[in-house]
């Protein structure tokens, strides 16, 4: 199973791609995938058909995926973009910022 170092609700930085140095909230990650959903970045536009009598088709605006690679985690206290690393504390794996040692967890 592949694990990320990046969850749901972690403010990142988007380093490569069209939208390179915009940053997002996390809103869904997919380990098996690798790929990570930001808030309002990787604008995709999908054609729906309409389902129903009720139901109105057209063309909806939605975030795409990401892959993980191309994201950088934003430490919540040196407010910096950085890499992750982990360390042991009470027999519990907690991620922390390179940078300034700061627990994210």
């Amino acid at each position: 199973m592949n694990k990320l170092n990046i969850r749901r609700d972690d403010t990142v930085v988007i380093i490569s791609g069209k939208d390179k140095g915009q940053t997002g909230k996390v809103i869904a990650a997919m380990p098996e995938k690798e790929r990570v959903v930001v808030q309002g970045r990787n604008m995709i536009t999908c054609h729906r058909k309409p389902r129903g009598q009720n139901d109105q088709g057209g063309r909806i605006e939605r975030e795409g995926t990401i892959h993980v690679s191309n994201v950088m985690l934003i430490c919540p206290k040196c407010k910096k973009a950085t890499r992750v690393g982990h360390v042991i504390e009470n027999g519990k794996k907690l991620r922390h910022c390179k940078k300034c040692q700061a627990n994210f967890d």
